[in-house]
Order: C-alpha cells, then structure tokens, then sequence
C-alpha cells in the first residue's frame, strides 16, 4: 500500500465517516481491505481462499480456520458499534486543536466521561509505533531543537522556568513545507539527550540544521550533515528553524484543546505527531489498529480546568509528559 490518499483510503470529513461506514458490514469490509491489502490469508496454512460466515468470520477453505477480522486489535471483542470505533478514531486524529476526553464524549454520545477517557487513551496508545522509519533523506534536510511547554512565564527565558521540555525534529521538503514530525520528552533543557534523540530518529547521512548550541556539533561526528545558524543575534529568531518553531507553536495549540486534566501519558508527543500526519493528508498507517496489548483499564481523573496560577500550570504541564502509568503503557505492533 503507498501513500495513503484522501477520499480514496481514508474519509475527508465526517459527512464521509458516515457514508463510509453506515453499518457494521461496511466496517468490517474496510478493516478486511487494510488487514489484507493484497486479499486475504489464513494465518495457519497460509492459504487465500475462504468464505464469509454467517458471524462475520473469514473460513480457510483448505484447513477450515475461522479467523475474525478483528482479532489481534483494539476492537477484539468489543460490544461498541465499530461504526462509533472508527468515528472516534477520524476525531482523534483529524482535529488540529485536539479531542479531549470530554468532547469525545459529547461528540459521541457516551454516558459517562469514564468510557471516553479510557477509549481515548487506548486510541493514543495504539498509535504509538517505535519502529518507524527514520526522518530525512539525502534532499530532505531535518530541523532538530528543543521547545518548552507549561504556560506564560513572566521575566524568566524558557530554559529556567521549569517548563517541560520536548524535543523536536521535523523534515523541511521544501521552503514552505513541512514533512514528518517526530517528538520526545527531555529529561531537562540543554542537555545531551537531544543529540541522542537526533541520532535516533534521524537517517544516518541526512542533513540535520540546529541553532548554533556548540553540543550538536559533534552529530557531523555521528555520520550526519551538521548546518547551524546562530539565532542570539539574528533579527528575527522566529526565522531561524521556521519548521520547529511551527510545529512548537500547533503543538501547544492541541494542548490547549486536550489538556483539560492535571494527569495524562507521555504518548501525547506521539498522539499529536499522527494527529497532525492526518490532518494534512497523511494519516497513521492501517497497523494503528493492531495493538494487541489489554491492559487492565485505568482510573480516569476528574475533569478539572487547569488553575489560574502559572507556577500549578507548569508543574501540571511537566506531569502531562512526564508521569506514566507504565503497567497501561503498550506500543503498536
């Protein structure tokens, strides 16, 4: 499958969510076609004939398995509409601003802000993918900084506020675009975790521009193409690397939309690189809907708008990123 298209392999909009997927057999028809690509394939004998069952099961006709669309993925055996799946699914991942638990609620009609809050973050925790491919390519520069997240602070610079800090690296294509994103928490501002972090997410040989910080001159060191520009005494230091500071800027804009309680998960860098990729025409593959993991399910925290005070509003915003649940944490296969 390449590039995914819109209004071809995924809907535009949510009049097509809902002609797309009226009932359950055109769900389950759409989940076949992103299971089974090229048709399906029994996963013992390895055969591709079969015939549908009345219970909406694939039979091999060769050994007779019955094998379920659905199997190994967050719907396993799920009691909800997959009509109601794949409509929270188009939310969460087309909306610039963000789904937060209670609009996912309202917008779809649970009972109780309990239920949205833990489809919510399945829904994140499906669509983190640690085996990705790497940013950048030999025409495809990288831009790699650090950003601050936790509200306004007055007189102090972003480094010492205590704010957390995220790691950026974002693909520039072309002078007026951007390409794939990738974001990851720092354990602090400065330090050298954002060289590994470039190393890590980076094709070896691409071409990576930072600011002028001497410590990200050792990645022509590490294989790569290292350009700097100094932005202290630039005229304009929003010019210096436009493509993070873009992406800082929608990134705290989709906080501001999801971020309506004092603790969430350090997927949330993740949930907003792929709710971006969708929102420009490239949303996550088809294997977001293949995390198997079913861990027990949480207890959600109570809705509460974040204090007025700007010392609470980082501390939370730190613990936003920072504090994980780690017996609910799971990847995407």
């Amino acid at each position: 499958m390449g590039h995914p298209v819109g209004g071809a392999d995924y809907p535009r909009t949510l009049p097509e969510v809902r002609q797309w997927f009226p009932d359950e057999d055109a769900c389950l028809d759409y989940l076949a076609r992103l299971r089974w690509p090229e048709g399906f394939v029994c996963p013992r004998c390895g055969q591709t004939k079969a015939w549908r069952t009345s219970a909406q099961r694939w039979m091999c006709t060769a050994c007779g398995r019955q094998t379920s669309v659905t199997a190994g993925t967050i719907f396993h055996r799920t009691r909800t509409p997959l009509s109601t799946w794949l409509t929270a699914m188009w939310l969460v991942t087309s909306t610039k601003n963000g789904v937060s638990a209670a609009g996912l609620q309202q917008n779809l009609g649970f009972g109780s802000y309990e239920t949205a809050w833990a489809w919510l973050h399945k829904l994140r925790r499906a669509m983190v993918r640690p085996d990705r491919d790497r940013l950048g390519r030999p025409d495809v520069p990288v831009e790699v900084d650090e950003t601050f997240i936790g509200g306004v602070s007055h007189g102090r610079p972003g480094a010492g506020t205590g704010k957390a800090t995220v790691m950026i690296a974002v693909e520039r294509p072309g002078p007026h675009r951007l390409g794939r994103v990738r974001l990851e928490v720092a354990p602090g501002p400065g330090t050298l975790s954002v060289v590994e972090f470039a190393a890590r997410v980076v094709e070896p040989g691409s071409t990576i521009r930072t600011d002028g910080t001497r410590m990200f001159r050792r990645l022509g060191d590490m294989g790569f193409t290292h350009t700097y520009v100094t932005g202290y005494d630039a005229v304009d230091p929003t010019a210096v690397l436009p493509g993070v500071h873009r992406v800082a800027s929608l990134l705290k804009r989709w906080l501001t939309g999801t971020c309506t309680t004092a603790r969430a998960t350090p997927t949330c860098p993740t949930t907003w690189t792929n709710t971006r990729s969708a929102s420009t025409g490239a949303p996550p593959a088809p294997a977001a809907c293949s995390s198997t993991d079913s861990p027990s399910k949480p207890s959600p925290p109570t809705p509460t708008l974040w204090p007025a005070s700007p010392a609470r509003n980082h501390r939370r915003t730190s613990e936003y990123f920072t504090q994980a649940d780690t017996k609910n944490r799971c990847s995407r296969s």
